[in-house]
């Protein structure tokens, strides 16, 4: 199905629109702070630390440390797994998208990872914050025609590297087309700065608990997406998201 036509724009769905990708970056730098200060000290959004970590400990002969990133990167493989496999049995049996559940799914592993005492090992957190940030990274992929990712901000860096390359390739042009690019990447990386540093302020105040925070945003989240899909986006759930 392509994307409707209003007032001769493109029609994005919710779940595309930037206001939510900027909400789920600034929650999934959130999640960077409170991996890294409250358990464990890594980053759990994406794996490329892990798998470097995994290769360090094969260098030096230390094999029960290289298996233990098995377990992380693991996690993240099942996340990618499962958000490729359950759109479809959910549009066949639900009212609603994938989107939708995947929040609702995020919201449920917030609220447990909240109860989770400071004590516990920190692997418990740090592989369920690796499950729900692959899932949300392999399924919102797109804000408004714009390949985004919601998870990390090392392609945002990149592309503001591109963007500013852009604008001096361009300064004698009038076609500044590339600034829209430039200006979503550097509002992604901003929303995502802003994530860390309120999750620094709340893991500090209220250690683990904090996480409970991001129920609010993520709430929002939710809401909006049901609201959607229930009502003036009911006809559209067979419309896939861009870049699926």
């Amino acid at each position: 199905m392509k994307n409707k036509k209003i007032n001769g724009e493109n029609y994005y769905l919710v779940c595309e629109r930037k206001p939510i990708y900027f909400t789920l970056i600034a929650v999934a730098g959130f999640f960077g702070a409170y991996t890294y200060l409250l358990r464990g000290n890594v980053f759990c959004n994406a794996q490329t630390g892990n798998v470097v970590l995994m290769g360090l400990a094969l260098g030096a002969g230390d094999w029960a440390e290289a298996l233990y990133y098995i377990l992380p990167i693991s996690a993240y493989v099942f996340g990618a797994f499962v958000s490729e496999l359950l759109p479809v049995p959910v549009k066949r049996h639900l009212s609603v998208r994938w989107d939708t559940v995947l929040i609702g799914i995020e919201i449920i592993a917030v609220v447990a990872l909240g109860f989770v005492p400071d004590t516990a090992p920190v692997q418990i957190s740090q592989v369920t914050i690796n499950f729900i940030a692959s899932m949300q990274y392999n399924t919102f992929r797109q804000a408004e025609g714009i390949p985004m990712a919601t998870t990390f901000a090392t392609n945002h860096i990149r592309q503001i590297g591109v963007g500013l390359a852009k604008e001096i390739q361009h300064r004698h042009s009038t076609d500044k087309s590339h600034r829209k690019k430039l200006a979503n990447h550097f509002e992604m990386l901003l929303f995502f700065a802003v994530g860390v540093v309120f999750g620094t302020v709340m893991c500090h105040l209220i250690v683990g608990k904090a996480i409970w925070i991001t129920l609010i945003p993520l709430g929002i989240i939710f809401g909006s997406f049901i609201h959607a899909d229930l009502t003036y986006e009911k006809d559209m759930l067979d419309k896939k998201p861009s870049g699926h």
